[in-house]
């Protein structure tokens, strides 16, 4: 069974924050909160919650979750709302799309593309789905980038891509582990909030964080 230090929490605009604050002093130590979805989705609360994450001494970060839609589109929609500085985690959320489903050769792309623009590899959050298109095969590609992986139970496996697990989401509150509540961040209407796991002490994930 694999430790759970909940460290790090993923938000968009479903979900209440009432304190980053509250948050931190509770342990919390980064927040990684949805800028876009697709070619022209925008998550209206992304721009709002940075600065008061950022003066709360929280990482901050932005996912963008992925659709079939023209990548170049997807990254400049991404870039222009993430606005990401030298210390913003950025990550592709991979992930199953009802009707819209983002294909692996599209996530390469913008993946590729982000890193083209910022410098640096974005981190890939993924779970089943990737499980399912990939199967056994290790991806030298995909296995460069570092693995946010969704996995809710008490033994998270990762994809033959990886070796290691660099972030774990292990609840969504209503689906996983516990703890599954933060202070500060009650989550959605229904009390889901996604909580991460991270294995290591803070000064590590602050060297990680936007590597």
């Amino acid at each position: 069974m694999a430790d759970i230090n909940l460290r790090v929490v993923d938000i968009y605009h479903g979900d209440t924050v009432t304190s980053f604050q509250q948050a931190a002093d509770s342990g919390i130590w980064g927040i990684i909160h949805k800028a876009t979805t697709g070619q022209t989705g925008k998550d209206s609360a992304y721009p709002k919650r940075r600065k008061p994450a950022l003066d709360a001494g929280l990482l901050w970060g932005a996912y963008h979750w992925g659709t079939n839609a023209d990548v170049q589109g997807q990254v400049d929609n991404f870039l222009s709302v993430a606005q990401p500085d030298d210390n913003t985690l950025v990550a592709l959320d991979f992930e199953e799309t009802e009707g819209n489903q983002m294909t692996l050769d599209q996530a390469r792309q913008f993946l590729t593309l982000v890193a083209e623009a910022i410098g640096r590899k974005p981190v890939l959050y993924c779970g089943g789905l990737f499980k399912t298109e990939m199967g056994s095969q290790s991806d030298p590609f995909f296995g460069s980038h570092r693995l946010w992986l969704a996995h809710y139970n008490v033994n998270p496996v990762p994809q033959a891509s990886w070796q290691s697990i660099w972030l774990w989401q292990y609840t969504d509150s209503t689906t996983g582990l516990s703890p599954n509540t933060v202070a500060g961040i009650p989550g959605d209407t229904s009390g889901k909030l996604d909580c991460n796991s991270y294995s290591f002490d803070k000064d590590q994930l602050a060297a990680e964080w936007a590597s």
